[in-house]
């Protein structure tokens, strides 16, 4: 290895790309049109104050669990203050299931057919929660609607039987019994009164306004990812062309040997990425003022990662093409798919898990991965290891295969 020929050479690649007004353009600057329109674009995004909705069915015929979902069930919805949840009564539980399975909606609270029989006589009832398995805030927000119930009528059950056990006391000791059977059933019939509803009650505090998102948070990265890879892969049309005119054969024959030649080109097309995240990052701050998280040190590595990975591939996609056309047409096509397949275009997180799954074939999907987890959801540094450990394995077998395949001649 000659270090110094090295870095000659990585300069020279360094010079011939800043010297490039369209290629400064295309990758640096042309980027942060698309940026600029898909921030604002997406801008408050996140912000709305959505409202929870509770779909609520019961299989008695009549009883308690109708009159406990007459009571929640929201008869205005402009009548509700902010924040404040939306309750639905499916009137049939069978339908409600089919409604589940079909996706029309995430999962519904179900009330067994014996609720009063089984809340009235003591061996107690079943709360039974239908959700869709990819829904997951549903759930949990239906999981805590049944522990709440559960939680309220076994406390008014208690009450009940403590009462009754005075009543029944207090007729022993004074020789007159009231009516329990009447104490007992009362909840039983007739619309609900302000007693009833006071079984289930919920209180919203509201504190400040929701905040949304902001969009340049995964934006920027998403594109930082997509143009640096572009660019690298694009690289390999320039190095295949500097074998066909056997400017590499030309260094061999000045003493400069195989793996300097193969290092420096390595190095140069890294550094024109590292130029690509600087102005990236810098803009991505100062104008749109980005949040890195509280791990910026991760975001810095795997910035660096994917530099390293992405100029791997470019000078394995020149051994790999043998004319200049094939090399280009490769390079684009591959960034291409590789962008919206890893998330570039869209975070992944709102796609379906089937492309959640395919990205991970794709170092773009690693990468945005971990981005998203710094950015986005306030991961720590030790959250996105598993990315950077992804990019860091595709970053060897592209250069593992660029170096066994390297060949200064044109065949």
């Amino acid at each position: 290895m000659q270090p110094r020929l090295v870095w000659y050479l990585a300069l020279k690649d360094l010079r011939l790309f800043l010297r490039d007004r369209t290629a400064l353009f295309f990758f640096v600057a042309f980027p942060f049109i698309f940026i600029i329109i898909f921030n604002n674009i997406l801008s408050g995004v996140g912000g709305e104050d959505s409202r929870l909705t509770f779909h609520l069915a019961t299989r008695e015929a009549e009883g308690l669990s109708h009159q406990l979902i007459a009571a929640l069930e929201t008869a205005d919805e402009a009548e509700l203050g902010p924040g404040e949840p939306v309750f639905i009564w499916e009137e049939d539980a069978d339908e409600a299931r089919r409604k589940v399975e079909a996706g029309q909606i995430a999962g519904f609270l179900e009330f067994p057919a014996d609720f009063t029989e089984g809340l009235m006589m003591g061996y107690g009832t079943e709360l039974r929660v239908v959700a869709d398995p990819e829904a997951f805030n549903t759930r949990a927000a239906l999981n805590g609607l049944a522990r709440s119930l559960a939680a309220r009528l076994g406390a008014q059950q208690v009450v009940t039987s403590s009462a009754v056990g005075l009543l029944v006391e207090q007729g022993i000791t004074t020789g007159r019994m009231p009516n329990i059977a009447t104490v007992i059933a009362r909840p039983l019939s007739g619309p609900p009164t302000s007693l009833d509803r006071s079984l289930i009650s919920y209180v919203v505090d509201k504190v400040g306004e929701v905040e949304a998102e902001q969009p340049s948070n995964f934006v920027i990265p998403g594109y930082l990812v997509m143009f640096v890879f572009f660019a690298a892969a694009l690289s390999a049309e320039a190095i295949v062309r500097e074998r066909r005119n056997h400017t590499l054969e030309r260094l061999l024959a000045s003493s400069v040997k195989r793996p300097t030649i193969i290092a420096g080109i390595y190095l140069g097309t890294a550094t024109k990425g590292l130029v690509q995240i600087a102005i990236f990052w810098a803009v991505g701050i100062l104008a749109f003022r980005i949040d890195l998280g509280i791990a910026p040190a991760a975001v810095i590595i795997l910035s660096l990662l994917m530099v390293l990975m992405s100029a791997a591939y470019g000078v394995m996609l020149a051994t790999l093409a043998k004319t200049e056309r094939s090399a280009g047409s490769i390079g684009v096509l591959s960034a291409l798919i590789m962008a919206p397949l890893g998330g570039c275009w869209w975070p992944l997180f709102i796609t379906p898990r089937w492309m959640q799954s395919l990205a991970l074939v794709t170092p773009h999907g690693w990468a945005t991965t971990g981005f998203n987890k710094l950015m986005l959801f306030g991961a720590d540094f030790a959250s996105a290891v598993p990315q950077m450990v992804a990019l860091a394995v595709f970053a060897a077998i592209f250069g593992t295969v660029a170096v066994l395949r390297f060949r200064t001649a044109a065949s």
